[in-house]
């Protein structure tokens, strides 16, 4: 790929890149088993891409047809024809600009005869030849093992982005300029070609015009010139066919501002509906949007551009595309692909920041809003517009590496602690897992927890059994601690309610220490203690994903929940069990949810990290004091029987021993270092 720097020459930047690609250097030799290993690597991937199609189209077409594609049904009437009767817009569900309406009407008719199959295909497709196009046209140099990694990779993300999912589900096209652009920038040559490829994609996204002034400024004119005119011919012949819609789009509706839905509804990732949702309405609105959007589109091209003459082309053109989005008046879910294309920049000096940036974004383009910030009244607009705000960042804020800084290429490296021998050959079972002296970065740790503990929640919520196998099971553990002479929860259930002030203090240690203690320990380690941070943290994620298959394969009834047996529950009040739901958090979370109790389970492993790491004695004894109070209040509150209590004692003991076998055994705070023998030196004389 041409440096603009080196070469002078960035307008054959764009052609180049493909090239460049097909020309990298084989590197190893057939026997070389790294090379052995890299192929099936990437044979798994693209068995991962293929698999995820599938699914996308199982779920597609497995879907009544009255509920999916609906756009497209919306399009499609009798005899193929774009729409019933009247214009395109009258029912203001078809979204595109009057040339899109006459390309797709000789589409349609294929698409209804085959109920969507046709459709859902040739979108695959799109997504696959998209994939392959983005992996090729990467910033060079690149290494054998992203060369060969890179396509499976890009095509799995996008069948998994929710642009992606929308436009399949609804039968979108929003897919299309996307591909013309990228196939107009990286695999077209000569300049009028690729230009009217951007051109024919701006006719029928008007946002893609934004693309126009990057061909300009990166020394490709006749490209920019050949996508206008194009845009324009095309526009024109939309407009002699269809002059009514072409003036309801273009004119009434502002460039199809207002078609498709409410303009202030969630799905507008634009400035137009953020300020909107914000409660800005009427002249101050519009005018507040065009200078924001104007403002976010010219800075956005001087960043592409700079980034296209860098010889990051691909981070150009997304970069231009994330300005697009926010500016434009509507940017629907199925119009967000280029958030995602913005994963290829490089962002930090560290190694452990390169995976920032390429981490949010895709779990942003992934994953709905809610699982990435908590449910919290202040952090509602920014969850509302949160690829919005990707999309802002990416191409105006995040402070992308040039391949000529001194840590593109080579980012300063993590520092590692010398192995610990451990007592088993085969520990550890995963070697590169080695321990990190330095402590990870706080941004990407707190993502990582926020959406481990959503999907948790999630999992909790969705493992829940039905009410008479919970309560059988809960007569079954009953019955063992009645063999065993344990079943002590009635007894201590009551005598807790017979002194106030202790169905108090357990009450509240019930409900306020679970996540308290954890999250603060958590937080002295990662400051204090890098290296058991990252093993205590380990240890407690594998205990709760144990406590997850133990929610999904044993739902049980905890004895507040047992009819029958008269228990007081302390925390949530009086059940009516008369209902078939009931339960002041039965709409909320999983009631039955446990075996193994997780309660004792995060207070145990506070107690063995505290044992463990604390310096003093009476820190060590403190420390194991939570458990037993926690226990305490699980009991004491008929929230979890005893055996429970076992259960979490024994998937935090395989959190351990799992993180002991795959990580080895726990390093120093410091590098060791290996003592060079002194050399023998005369005594001193004694006076």
């Amino acid at each position: 790929m041409a440096n603009a720097e080196h070469s002078r020459q960035p307008a054959k930047a764009f052609s180049a890149t493909a090239a460049a690609a097909a020309t990298a250097p084989s590197g190893v030799t057939a026997d070389d088993p790294v090379r052995a290993r890299l192929y099936a690597a990437r044979l798994g991937l693209w068995l991962i891409a293929a698999v995820l199609a599938i699914r996308q189209v199982a779920v597609v077409l497995t879907t009544p047809r009255a509920e999916r594609l609906t756009d497209l049904e919306t399009w499609v009437g009798p005899s193929g024809v774009l729409h019933v009767k009247g214009s395109l817009y009258d029912s203001t569900r078809f979204t595109g600009t009057p040339f899109g309406g006459l390309v797709l009407k000789p589409l349609t008719k294929a698409a209804e005869d085959a109920l969507g199959w046709g459709w859902t295909f040739g979108t695959l497709l799109l997504v696959a030849a998209l994939g392959l196009i983005a992996a090729r046209a990467l910033p060079q140099p690149v290494g054998r093992r992203t060369s060969l990694l890179a396509a499976p990779v890009a095509i799995s993300l996008l069948m998994l982005s929710l642009p992606v999912r929308n436009a399949l589900w609804l039968g979108q096209s929003s897919i299309l300029p996307v591909l013309l652009v990228l196939l107009g920038c990286f695999v077209v040559r000569g300049q009028r070609a690729g230009g009217a490829l951007i051109g024919l994609a701006a006719a029928l996204q008007p946002t893609m015009l934004l693309f126009a002034p990057l061909l300009w400024f990166t020394d490709r004119r006749r490209a920019a010139a050949s996508s206008g005119v194009t845009f324009l011919a095309c526009t024109a012949l939309a407009w002699a066919a269809m002059p009514h819609d072409s003036v309801t789009y273009w004119v009434h509706h502002m460039a199809g501002a207002g078609l498709g839905g409410p303009a202030d509804a969630l799905a507008n990732q634009s400035l137009h509906g953020a300020l909107l949702r914000l409660g800005l309405t009427g002249p101050l609105e519009i005018t507040l949007y065009l200078a924001l959007g104007a403002a976010v589109a010219v800075l956005g091209v001087r960043r592409a551009v700079r980034y296209a003459r860098d010889g990051q082309l691909l981070l150009a053109v997304a970069v231009t595309g994330c300005a697009a989005i926010a500016a434009a008046p509507t940017a629907w879910q199925h119009q967000l692909l280029w958030v995602l294309l913005a994963v290829v920049g490089r962002v930090g000096r560290r190694a452990s920041d390169r995976y920032v940036w390429p981490v949010a974004v895709v779990l942003v383009m992934t994953l709905p809003p809610k699982m990435m910030l908590p449910n919290m009244a202040a952090l509602n607009p920014l969850r509302d517009d949160l690829v919005l705000v990707a999309a802002l960042a990416a191409a105006t804020a995040v402070p992308f590496l040039s391949r000529t800084a001194e840590h593109y290429r080579t980012p300063v490296p993590t520092e590692y602690a010398a192995p610990v021998p451990a007592r088993w050959r085969h520990v550890p079972l995963v070697p590169f897992l080695r321990r990190v002296l330095t402590r990870p970065n706080l941004l990407l740790e707190l993502l990582l927890i926020r959406v481990t503990y959503a999907a948790y929640s999630q999992v909790r919520l969705v493992a829940r059994g039905d009410r008479a196998t919970a309560e059988r099971h809960g007569h079954q553990i009953h019955s063992v601690e009645h063999a065993l002479h344990i079943d002590i929860e009635h007894w201590f259930n009551h005598t807790v309610v017979g002194l106030p002030w202790l169905n108090h203090f357990l009450s509240f240690y019930y409900e306020t220490f679970h996540f308290i203690v954890p999250l603060t320990i958590l937080g002295v380690l990662y400051v204090r203690r890098p290296v058991d941070y990252r093993w205590a943290r380990t240890a407690l994620g594998f205990a709760t994903l144990l406590g997850l298959l133990g929610f999904w394969l044993y739902p049980l009834a905890p004895p507040r929940l047992m009819p029958g047996f008269g228990f007081i529950d302390t925390v949530h009040g009086v059940q009516d069990f008369a209902k078939p739901d009931y339960g002041a958090m039965t709409a909320v979370t999983n009631q039955y949810a446990a075996m193994p109790s997780l309660h004792f389970g995060w207070s145990l492993w506070c107690g063995l990290v505290i044992a463990v790491l604390a310096p003093k004695w009476w820190m060590k004894v403190l420390g194991l004091l939570h458990p037993l109070f926690t226990v305490s209040a699980i009991v004491g509150t008929a929230n979890h029987w005893v055996l429970d209590a076992v259960g979490g004692a024994t998937v935090v003991g395989a959190g351990f021993a799992l993180t002991y076998l795959l990580s080895g055994p726990r390093a120093s705070a410091a590098p060791r270092t290996t003592k060079e023998p002194r050399e023998a030196r005369p005594e001193p004389a004694v006076s």
